[in-house]
């Protein structure tokens, strides 16, 4: 029986892209979602069962539906069903990680290209300091606005012990000219992979945040700071160009940058999942343990993702 891959969140924006790179390529997709005009197979996440009937038949379930539950992840991993996320909390990664089957942590753009990026800056010494500049144009949903509204209310730990408050500590960073980002400050931003990173690779990781417009990211430092104002500012057109810049202590930098941060998303996770179809892991797994950077360099510049280390 051929092998099927289960997308949660499959009509989203980055769902519909995964399901559409993952059948150009002959793999059996199915996007599962709540709406049956929509998806192959209606799916609740609220409802075990519903669940349960859904994963019939599939070898590996990738979540792009933003809900970050590791009882979804259970129900697939105690089948021996592989299961892979695009999500970013770290809280929500320390719960998977005890999740006991084949889990694989950090499936996107940030945490994911982040994490490969990451490590090789790494190798030159650190501390890396990570810059994940996102087009404002590109997130004005409702899901995207929940997200940035709920990381301006938490804290998390530096590496140095210190407690951080999302979108605070600005900090100037040189980013690639194909970026085509204005000059301004990045703002400290718990992405998670760099807390795990800072274990695993034995020097300080810390990542950063902005938006391509500048307006923009000082509405995200007004989020913590001073969210009456935040509620008044009006949102500033952007672009859709993302790009990441992982900045080692030695002067390198590894960079990659690109048009479409959902699609970039699916394209990338469509690799992992090709992967995982051949070379399935057996119990948790981080993506920087299980794959390296130039295993996927060359499908991502195949679909537009241009990487460097000059800036």
């Amino acid at each position: 029986m051929a092998e099927s891959v289960l997308v949660l969140g499959g009509s989203g924006e980055a769902g519909k892209h995964l399901v559409k790179i993952l059948r150009a390529a002959g793999v059996e997709a199915l996007a599962a979602g709540r709406n049956p005009a929509r998806a192959d197979r209606v799916i609740d996440l609220s409802d075990p069962s519903s669940l349960s009937t859904g994963l019939d038949g599939v070898s590996v379930v990738v979540n792009c539906s933003g809900i970050e539950d590791p009882a979804v992840a259970a129900a697939a991993a105690t089948r021996g069903i592989a299961f892979t996320d695009i999500a970013s909390d770290y809280d929500y990664f320390q719960q998977l990680e005890q999740v006991e089957g084949p889990i694989l942590l950090c499936a996107g753009i940030a945490p994911g290209l982040t994490t490969l990026l990451a490590a090789e800056a790494a190798q030159g010494g650190g501390p890396v300091d990570v810059v994940i500049g996102f087009g404002a144009g590109e997130l004005g949903g409702p899901a995207s606005a929940e997200f940035f509204n709920g990381l301006s209310r938490k804290r998390f730990t530096d590496p140095d012990g210190s407690q951080v408050r999302n979108y605070t500590r600005p900090k100037l960073f040189k980013l690639p000219a194909q970026a085509g980002y204005p000059l301004f400050p990045s703002l400290r931003t718990d992405f998670g992979d760099q807390n795990q990173l800072t274990v695993d690779l034995g020097v300080p990781v810390r990542s950063y945040l902005r938006l391509d417009s500048r307006l923009a990211t000082v509405k995200l430092a007004a989020l913590t700071l001073m969210p009456r104002l935040a509620a008044i500012l009006p949102d500033m057109p952007g672009g859709a160009v993302w790009v990441i810049a992982a900045h080692g202590g030695a002067g390198q930098c590894h960079w990659a940058a690109s048009y479409g941060l959902y699609r970039a998303t699916a394209v990338l996770a469509a690799e992992v999942v090709k992967r995982l179809l051949d070379n399935p892991v057996e119990s948790p797994t981080w993506i920087h343990d299980w794959i390296k950077l130039d295993d996927l360099r060359e499908p991502l510049e195949a679909a537009g993702v241009e990487f460097g280390t000059r800036l």
